[in-house]
C-alpha cells in the first residue's frame, strides 16, 4: 500500500506514538495548526499539499490518511484523484476524546477548553490569542483584552485530556495547566481521552468513524455530520 498520513501539527507527537503502537511506518506531511485560525486557509494548505503527494506518488495509488478532523470546513466540498481517509470528527479534540467505537462528530463538553499536548509549553489554548491575533485580518489591532473576550468569553472550564501520552499528572504539567486556566478564569479539570481513532486510522480499521473516500468522490459536510 502507498499510504501517507497527512496530520495537523498539533497531533505529530500522537501520529509518532499511534505509528509505534500499530508498527507501522508510514511517512507523515505534516501541516500547521495555525491554519485552522481561518478554515479557508486550511483548506487550501491541505489541498496544495495532496497535490504535492500526487506529484510525487509511485505508480501505486495513494491513500492519505488524514490526522485532523473537519476543522470548520477544510474538507468541505473537495475531492482528489486518490483515496481520502478521514476522521468523522468536528475536530481533533473530538478525536483525542474518543475512547470507543461509537461515530460521535462532537464529545466537546459545551463550555469546556480542552489541553492535550505532551509538552505543556505547546499547550493550544493560549496559543490562539498569538495566532488568531496575526493570521486573520478581523483580530489585528484587537487589544488583548478583546481577543481575550472573543475566544475564551463562553468557556468556564478547562480539561486536560488523558490520553495516556501526556505527563499530565505530573507536577510540572498541572502547574503550566493551571497558568492557562487561571488566565481565562475557568476551572481546570480532567477529561479521560486516547489515541484510539489515530491507531485505527493508521492501521487500515476505517469503520463508521471514518469518511473513506475513494478517487474523484465530493467530500461533504454531510459526510461528517448527520
Amino acid at each position: 500500500m502507498n499510504n501517507v498520513i497527512l496530520a495537523c501539527s498539533s497531533l505529530k507527537d500522537h501520529i509518532d506514538a499511534a505509528q509505534k503502537a500499530m508498527g507501522t511506518s508510514w511517512p507523515v506531511v505534516v501541516v500547521d495548526r495555525s491554519n485552522h485560525v481561518e478554515p479557508s486557509q486550511m483548506k487550501d494548505v491541505v489541498r496544495q499539499a495532496i497535490e504535492k503527494l500526487l506529484e510525487e506518488q509511485s505508480e501505486e495509488p495513494l491513500t492519505v490518511l488524514v490526522a485532523m478532523g473537519f476543522c470548520g470546513g477544510a474538507w468541505d466540498h473537495v475531492s482528489f484523484p486518490c483515496r481520502i481517509v478521514v476522521p468523522r470528527v468536528d475536530d481533533c479534540i473530538s478525536m483525542l476524546l474518543a475512547t470507543d467505537d461509537k461515530a460521535i462528530p462532537n464529545r466537546k463538553e459545551i463550555g469546556h477548553l480542552y489541553l492535550y499536548e505532551n509538552d505543556p509549553k505547546d499547550f493550544s489554548a493560549l496559543h490562539l490569542i498569538r495566532d488568531g491575533g496575526t493570521a486573520d485580518e478581523m483580530y489585528r489591532g484587537m487589544s488583548r483584552d478583546d481577543l481575550f473576550r472573543y475566544w475564551f468569553g463562553n468557556y468556564h472550564a478547562m480539561d486536560i485530556i488523558d490520553t495516556g501520552l501526556n505527563p499530565c499528572y505530573e507536577i510540572p504539567y498541572v502547574e503550566a495547566a493551571q497558568k492557562e486556566a487561571d488566565a481565562i478564569n475557568a476551572d481546570l479539570g480532567y477529561a479521560e481521552g486516547s489515541n484510539r481513532m489515530l491507531e485505527k486510522l493508521i492501521s487500515g480499521r476505517w469503520d463508521d468513524q471514518f469518511v473513506v473516500a475513494e478517487p474523484g468522490k465530493i467530500i461533504k459536510h454531510s459526510d461528517f455530520f448527520d
